[in-house]
């Protein structure tokens, strides 16, 4: 009878130690409900992959959707990640403004936001903002620009100003980091806007579309630049940059005689054009090191200790001041792009090669 009891008190206590085990990972399973803005953008595929990647590697289980920079479907997809239950949202919003409805019932739900890169605007439902150092990546095109143009000879220099799309609240950033570097160069006369367009709203790009920044170039040559030369194009991303190297070729501007043109992503096929020397420079962005940052975030916020990865750094969204962390950025150039991006393994020399 003895030896009875006592296998039925162990099969008790393994039964209670299998329970307990069951309810732990039912607690620690996680599901992350992941939007991003489009797959149109080499940059956002990245995003999408490197993050999935993380959160699975902790054992979250992810669910992945694509807005195709249309604000409805972001709202929508949102919504539906909430009627599958998710424990988390991570958005990158395409317009900063405008998912107020869906990110209220998120609220509601007991749903934490991490909002991804760009900064959601005018709500209080956002946990946290997890992105790089924005107004740094202005500042690295501006100084760029300053220090490649020979300003000896006395004579003025011709820029003209391009941002990103006037929804996403990062073009603001990039802008006025840049600005901050190049307007003491614009209010002296060393640097010279011709077409007088200096405002976001007259300067931004609809969804920072390759095409529509192309468009915009060739009529700044059209309206300004007939006899003239430009000198160098402040670009805040890379499809942007493109297109306007592509407006100057067309507009008879020699692969070796291309004015500065800057940039930001480290767009693989941007990398290349600077390897060749037609697009001067690009901002470099780790987006492995972002996601591997987003799914941190995450943990601190199921364990409500978001102030020791934050340090009190926040940023204001119109509404509140949302706890942030910023990552650093890094300039690349003709001379520098294998030791940046080949030797962190971004990418292999023979890929930016295209070998």
């Amino acid at each position: 009878m003895k030896v009875q009891r006592h296998v039925i008190i162990l099969i008790c206590l393994m039964v209670g130690l299998f329970a307990f085990i069951s309810c732990q990972r039912k607690q620690d399973h996680k599901v992350v409900g992941i939007s991003m803005p489009t797959k149109s953008s080499e940059r956002w595929l990245l995003d999408a992959k490197y993050t999935v990647l993380e959160f699975e590697e902790i054992g979250y289980e992810t669910k992945l959707a694509f807005a195709e920079d249309v604000v409805g479907n972001q709202a929508s997809q949102i919504d539906n990640f909430l009627d599958e239950g998710v424990d988390l949202l991570v958005i990158a919003p395409i317009d900063s403004n405008s998912l107020t409805d869906v990110l209220k019932r998120a609220k509601e739900l007991g749903v934490p936001i991490i909002s991804y890169d760009r900064l959601i605007m005018n709500s209080d439902a956002v946990d946290v903002y997890v992105s790089f150092n924005n107004e740094k990546v202005g500042e690295i095109q501006g100084q760029y620009i300053v220090d490649h143009l020979d300003f000896s000879d006395g004579e003025p220099k011709y820029m003209e100003l391009f941002a990103g799309s006037a929804d996403d609240n990062n073009t603001y950033y990039f802008f006025d980091g840049a600005m901050d570097v190049l307007r003491p160069y614009i209010e002296d006369g060393r640097l010279v806007v011709k077409s007088k367009q200096f405002d976001v709203k007259e300067v931004n790009t609809l969804r920072w579309d390759r095409m529509i920044a192309k468009s915009r170039m060739t009529s700044l040559l059209n309206n300004y630049y007939t006899e003239d030369r430009i000198d160098a194009v402040l670009s805040p991303y890379d499809g942007v940059s493109r297109g306007v190297i592509e407006a100057l070729q067309e507009n008879g501007y020699r692969q070796d005689d291309l004015p500065i043109v800057t940039g930001q992503d480290a767009e693989l096929s941007s990398v290349q054009w600077i390897e060749k020397g037609m697009q001067s420079m690009t901002v470099f962005k780790d987006v492995r090191e972002l996601a591997k940052k987003t799914v941190e975030v995450s943990q601190k916020l199921f364990e409500n200790d978001l102030k020791s990865i934050t340090n009190g750094e926040a940023y204001h969204n119109g509404i509140q001041d949302v706890d942030t962390v910023m990552l650093d950025v890094y300039e690349v150039n003709q001379k520098n792009w294998e030791s940046v991006l080949v030797d962190k393994k971004y990418y292999t020399r023979e890929e930016v090669l295209d070998e």
